[in-house]
């Protein structure tokens, strides 16, 4: 979209995807193909797709991710050196790509490139919150599943277990609900995305922070080979069952 206003005529927001080429865990992850498409071309296409979105741009130090997110329609800022390492903070990286490009949105979208299967609607969901409630900052959560701290523990050299925290649940459903950042989308107002505190690094998300919820398994964040299996193996099955739906569709 390269509308000024959504339909329903608030002002669009700005999406950021943003991509370090300096990836350990799996090197090269952002250009790595997922189901034939390159990772971070991915987000890039889901920010395109947000009917609340109005610009695109994509935040890197790599040529190759420069080249996959340029060849689908976002903006490219190159991040300079002193944003390009391991302990540059993404709120840094974004900071940079919005006064860099001279954008005046209100609402700034903040997408991990390393995230190329998140709902549809999400995009649209968080910036809805975010301009519905007034608040500072919008972020995506999935349920913790059976990774719940309940029955997370300590282990000491000895192999002594404490638990983490006292309770005494033994079946999963008696667990209270519980959500964990799922790295899908965050939704921040400008203002907010511009406030530097160095003694708390999480103060561009201001004070008033909210939450949309998705699905366990909707958003998957590649960190590794086991989750680009898990990402593929999805995208896969999904175009399959478009095919077959077409398919038969054709034959009706």
């Amino acid at each position: 979209m390269n509308q000024n206003t959504s339909s329903n005529d608030s002002p669009l927001a700005t999406a950021v995807v943003i991509g370090r080429a300096g990836s350990k865990g799996l090197p090269r992850k952002h250009v790595r193909l997922v189901d034939g498409v390159p990772m971070i071309a991915r987000s890039v296409g889901h920010a395109l797709a947000a009917r609340r979105v109005g610009r695109v741009l994509c935040s890197t130090d790599g040529e190759a991710i420069a080249a996959a997110a340029s060849a689908v329609g976002a903006e490219i800022l190159l991040r300079p050196a002193a944003l390009a390492s391991d302990h540059a903070t993404v709120d840094a990286g974004v900071r940079h790509a919005i006064e860099a490009s001279g954008d005046h949105a209100d609402v700034v979208v903040i997408l991990y490139g390393s995230i190329p299967i998140r709902p549809e609607d999400l995009i649209d969901r968080a910036i809805a919150r975010l301009v519905d409630t007034g608040a500072d900052s919008v972020q995506s959560y999935s349920p913790v599943g059976k990774h719940h701290p309940f029955w997370t523990c300590r282990l000491d050299g000895d192999g002594r277990i404490a638990a983490w925290q006292d309770n005494d649940v033994f079946r999963r459903q008696d667990l209270p609900p519980a959500f964990i950042p799922d790295g899908g989308v965050i939704a921040v107002r400008r203002e907010s995305l511009f406030r530097i505190d160095p003694e708390r690094p999480h103060a561009f998300l201001g004070t008033d922070r909210r939450g949309v919820l998705n699905e366990l398994g909707t958003v998957i964040d590649v960190d590794d080979e086991i989750d680009l299996l898990v990402a593929e193996a999805i995208l896969e099955r999904r175009r399959r069952a478009h095919a077959t739906s077409v398919h038969a569709g054709a034959g009706s």
